[in-house]
């Protein structure tokens, strides 16, 4: 084991699950709960860079995208959200002609669109449907990477369909790849509390399964800092560990972080940044099946994107061309966030890690 694995500052139970890190066996839920309660930072950085580097070597990788939200107006309340048309200043719902101008106003070399957005109440499976056939018209080379898993179920359910019919359906569309937002927190008991209203965890868990039994690949996200103790995140991890186990259809996991500007639950302090990093390493320890762990820098800014890749982060999202709403609602650092491909490469070379164009499945380019 590595001399610096065995400080005498760590227990046995510490120094075995090091142990079992280094050689890539994996870890109990039990386990995964000690690392978030007696693991020393500096320490979960370590381990968790023993993941990265086993995963992904020294690349950090980064993608050329934008991000269309056609609407805020949303049939759910959650309580921490600050994008709905509930709390939000602002609110918007885009024409079809008006999402098509958007995607027509990217650039060459652009790779992927992410659509995601609220739940509107009265836009049903075939409208989705139509606006991905009409970017797809216009824009055939795009990685179309759209619609929510809560959003999924509003739409499919409200057409009769089995979530294998709406998604074979929205496939033929166009849909390349399904975002991993709603997930929030799956202990039933705290979703209920911050967002009852929204699709149950073992929804959001079986429209990801279907999606990759189709050939549809996702993401998947936590939502951490708000109501949730420990135990609650390593249950989040072990049902996502458990789902790729079955499917392998996750292509990164992307933590989130609560922001408690312009929502129901302002009166939560947000969490500091080293719990930011504790849950960025603990998360890359415990996940051992799922290849990548990306920091989305519009929600914690990019000075903390650049500590967050000591802590095991090997995917910096994208350029996204300040074409997102969500997270600058929240009162988030990055209020216009946007990177050029040059200030990307040159962020990632002065953390000391390769900087790697890739596609919306991690291929290099």
């Amino acid at each position: 084991m590595h001399r610096s694995l065995l400080s005498s500052e760590h227990s046995t139970e510490g120094l075995l699950i090091a142990g079992k890190v280094e050689a890539n066996i994996r870890l109990t839920p039990e386990e995964g709960l000690w690392l978030f309660e007696q693991g020393e930072l500096g320490w979960l950085g370590m381990l968790a860079d023993i993941v990265r580097q086993r995963n992904n070597g020294n690349k950090v990788f980064y993608i050329r995208n934008f991000h269309i939200e056609p609407t805020n107006v949303c049939v759910n309340k959650c309580r921490f959200c600050s994008f709905s048309h509930h709390f939000s200043k602002e609110q918007w719902e885009l024409s079809v002609d008006q999402i098509l101008e958007r995607v027509q106003q990217q650039p060459d070399g652009v790779k992927e669109l992410h659509i995601t957005g609220a739940v509107h109440p009265g836009r049903d499976l075939y409208y989705y449907g139509d606006i991905l056939k009409a970017i797809r018209k216009i824009r055939p080379e795009l990685h179309i990477k759209a619609y929510s898993a809560v959003e999924l179920d509003y739409m499919i359910t409200r057409a009769k369909l089995s979530f294998k019919d709406g998604l074979t359906y929205l496939k033929e569309c166009g849909l390349d790849s399904v975002p991993g937002g709603g997930a929030e927190i799956f202990d039933e008991t705290v979703r209920r509390d911050i967002a009852g209203m929204k699709s149950s965890s073992e929804t959001w868990l079986k429209i990801h399964e279907t999606a990759h039994k189709l050939g549809i690949s996702s993401n998947a996200t936590m939502l951490y800092g708000h109501l949730e103790t420990y135990a609650h995140r390593i249950d989040h991890l072990e049902r996502l560990r458990q789902l790729q186990d079955q499917t392998k259809g996750f292509n990164a996991f992307i933590p989130l972080k609560f922001k408690n500007w312009n929502n129901e639950m302002d009166q939560l302090p947000e969490v500091a940044i080293t719990e930011d990093m504790r849950n960025y390493a603990v998360s890359r320890i415990y996940l051992d099946n799922i290849s990548h762990l990306k920091a989305y820098w519009p929600a914690i800014g990019k000075q903390n994107s650049r500590i967050s890749l000591s802590f095991g982060v090997d995917d910096m999202d994208g350029t996204i061309n300040d074409s997102t709403k969500i997270y600058s609602l929240a009162g988030a650092e990055e209020q216009s966030p946007v990177f050029t491909v040059s200030e990307m490469q040159e962020f990632i070379r002065s953390a000391g890690r390769e900087p790697v164009e890739r596609d919306s499945l991690y291929n290099p380019l």
